[in-house]
């Protein structure tokens, strides 16, 4: 069977990426994108843009890959239309773990997904795999959780997310506050601060202390290079013990002794309501 899929803001950068792929999987796909920027791309594509009332319109599926502060809306605005036994997917746990996505429906399914983007170290063979750091050339995995309906619901729409974001290595199924726990809360409040802290300190090497940003580019990517393989099981872990005893004291410096609050439910509460309301932490 072919699954009629209406993919919600289908001209943008992450938009167009998932909708070609759909196309290229076989399902029926209808591109809803209003933006002249957004229908430029498709048609270069070779897909033809729908409006939104014309492409829910009998759905079994609807996408939204939009920002996460309109979901809300755009999902209250239209799942009154969609069809009974219709599936919404969604790319991002913010807003519904915000609260800002209706579930009044009992005949309509939400899913979801998000990627994990391919990884750091990895085994691929193809230049353009290689460099492929936000994923559909490179193998990566991702996550997908069911909001609600039944089982049937979260099979499709597990199969239309590995559709979207293939070549696919695994898809862990996770719960909505866990799939949010990972996204705000692992990829932006921790892992972000820190690369951005980073980069940060390199141009704090050049701006003040003379060193050649080049220099110090390098020798942070380079130890990060083998401080990730180590810490993260890529290669022994075979730090000297004077580093490791560096280590304990610089985190004194550097990060907060309350740092793990970051994952805290609570917190990536708060964290999803800054992102979809712009209030909050």
């Amino acid at each position: 069977m072919t699954h009629a899929v209406a993919l919600l803001g289908a001209g943008g950068k992450m938009g167009l990426r998932v909708t070609k792929k759909l196309v290229d999987a076989g399902y029926d796909v209808r591109a809803v994108e209003t933006a002249d920027v957004g229908k430029a791309r498709l048609a270069e594509a070779d897909i033809q843009a729908v409006d939104q009332a014309t492409g829910i319109a009998g759905a079994d599926v609807v996408v939204l890959a939009l920002p996460d502060n309109i979901i809300g809306k755009v999902s209250r605005d239209i799942v009154p239309s969609l069809k009974s036994g219709a599936l919404l997917i969604i790319l991002d746990a913010a807003a519904p773990y915000a609260g800002d996505v209706p579930t009044e429906r009992d005949d309509v399914s939400i899913v979801i997904g998000h990627p994990c983007h391919p990884p750091l170290f990895n085994d691929e063979t193809d230049w353009d795999a290689r460099r492929d750091y936000h994923g559909g050339i490179a193998r990566q995995s991702i996550v997908c959780a069911l909001m609600k309906g039944p089982e049937e619901a979260y099979e499709l729409g597990e199969d239309i997310c590995k559709a979207m974001w293939s070549p696919i290595t695994n898809c862990y199924r996770v719960t909505v506050e866990q799939l949010a726990i990972l996204e705000p809360g692992l990829s932006e409040m921790v892992a972000m601060p820190f690369v951005d802290t980073m980069v940060e300190a390199v141009d704090l090497c050049a701006s003040k202390y003379d060193i050649p940003r080049e220099a110090a580019f390098d020798f942070m990517i380079g130890h990060l290079n083998v401080e990730i393989a180590m810490w993260f099981g890529y290669s022994p872990k075979v730090p000297s013990d004077a580093a490791l005893r560096l280590m304990r004291f610089a985190k004194g410096v550097v990060v907060r002794e309350d740092w793990e609050e970051a994952l805290n439910p609570a917190k990536v509460k708060e964290a999803a309501e800054l992102i979809v309301y712009g209030k909050g932490a």
